[in-house]
């Protein structure tokens, strides 16, 4: 198991630098969907590349701040908690690929989730195999859900913030 733990953040890594780079030119190139589909793209109004940047890296530290945990300290609670991140990512790459297929458009982030998806499948299944499918790893699993859905809103919340400082101060 702890062959794997440290893949986590590196694959966020992988993943993400992809979205820093394409992000702001997409929105740029493509204005067409903030009329279109409003829901989604509200939440990228007013983007700039300053925000993103900082919602990513809030968005690494529980990635690898509980990795590191898991791997220095292993137990059943850091395993679970792991493994609950791990799976929020993935989830993440179905719905990068969904709003793809969905517009019909490429997006910046399509192509390392469609690379990552079966990578992050397969080491989920393996450290499945190694670790107790007890009530404590299985709560904390959970807890890593939640705290991955938590944090994607203050990362969202940090990113806004920025965004409007920045577009205020018209920089």
């Amino acid at each position: 198991m702890r062959d794997y733990i440290l893949l986590l953040p590196l694959i966020f890594i992988f993943h993400d630098m992809e979205e820093l780079a394409g992000f702001g030119w997409f929105f740029r190139k493509n204005p067409w969907l903030f009329e279109r589909y409003p829901k989604v793209m509200n939440t990228y109004r007013g983007f700039t590349n300053e925000g993103f940047t900082l919602a990513v890296y809030e968005e690494f530290i529980p990635f690898f701040g509980v990795s590191l945990l898991a791997y220095y300290f292993p137990c059943s609670f850091l395993y679970g908690l792991w493994y609950g991140i791990f799976l929020s990512l993935l989830g993440h790459f179905f719905i990068h690929i969904g709003h793809t297929v969905y517009i019909r458009k490429y997006i910046p982030c399509v192509a390392t989730s469609i690379i990552c998806l079966p990578i992050s499948a397969f080491i989920l299944v393996r450290c499945a195999a190694f670790m107790n499918a007890d009530a404590v790893t299985v709560l904390a699993a959970a807890g890593g859900i939640v705290l991955m859905l938590a944090n994607f809103r203050v990362a969202h919340g940090v990113m806004h913030y920025v965004n409007r400082k920045i577009n205020l101060s018209g920089n």
